[in-house]
């Protein structure tokens, strides 16, 4: 498959899983329209890449933003793909905490909204744009990543949130694919287990050892670019279709 004349948009795209993916895509002849709410990094990243890369300044739960995004990667080429691999904030708290006190919920409320109702709104907005495109071979007129998390199968001590919203995601993925049928669109997702992106680096590499030692093989943490791997081939295969692949050295998540 050939991504010539094609442009990927891929929420989150200025670092991490994303950055991966929009480097990934682009060095495979796509376009790409990074978007993201980085301006620093998301700038650095489209001038590195040169042509055929834009940024956008793209919020998930802002829809005129998004469609902002839409516009200016339509000026790229034909958007027939997506890629929407944003991140963020994650709250650590228990459904009743050690204190007594209950989940905050507001943290609650805001970890869906980031991960399930933004992951939803960039869906529903790029599907609808792909979606009034003229049909390719088999009537495919594109295809959409999601990024779950293995926290939404194994959601550990602390992650009700998290793993509440990442499960909402996994939850889509086929409901989602069996509505987009009718207009030729793949949608499918990835669950990540632990990957070292530029955001864990934080911990120090005793931890980083530490949380390697709990993935069965390969005994290290996942590199953003087999994600990214994964995301396009997953764009280039036809027959996947509402699917939530796992990528995680069969690492299964303990209670803690």
């Amino acid at each position: 498959m050939s991504f010539e004349g094609e442009v990927v948009v891929v929420t989150g795209g200025a670092g991490g899983l994303g950055a991966a993916t929009v480097r990934r895509l682009h060095g495979a002849g796509a376009a790409v329209l990074i978007a993201d709410v980085n301006d620093e990094k998301g700038n650095a990243l489209a001038d590195e890449l040169g042509n055929k890369a834009a940024y956008v300044h793209t919020d998930v739960l802002d829809e005129d933003t998004i469609q902002t995004a839409l516009a200016k990667a339509g000026e790229l080429g034909v958007v027939r793909y997506a890629v929407i691999a944003h991140g963020g904030f994650g709250v650590l708290e228990k459904v009743v905490n050690r204190d007594g006190s209950p989940h905050t919920f507001k943290g609650f409320t805001d970890t869906i909204a980031l991960y399930l109702s933004g992951t939803y709104n960039v869906l529903r907005l790029a599907a609808a744009h792909i979606a009034a495109l003229d049909p390719k071979a088999e009537g495919e007129r594109g295809a959409i990543v999601m990024t779950s998390s293995i926290a939404g199968y194994e959601g550990q001590v602390g992650q009700s949130a998290y793993a509440a919203a990442k499960g909402g995601v996994i939850g889509l993925t086929l409901a989602g694919a069996r509505d987009l049928s009718s207009v030729g669109i793949r949608l499918n997702t990835i669950a990540p287990g632990t990957m070292r992106t530029p955001i864990m680096e934080f911990l120090g590499e005793e931890k980083l050892s530490n949380f390697a030692a709990a993935v069965p093989f390969p005994k290290r943490l996942g590199a953003p670019d087999e994600y990214a791997s994964l995301a396009q081939h997953l764009l280039e295969n036809p027959y996947i279709n509402g699917e939530v692949v796992r990528i995680d050295g069969a690492q299964r998540f303990q209670p803690r």
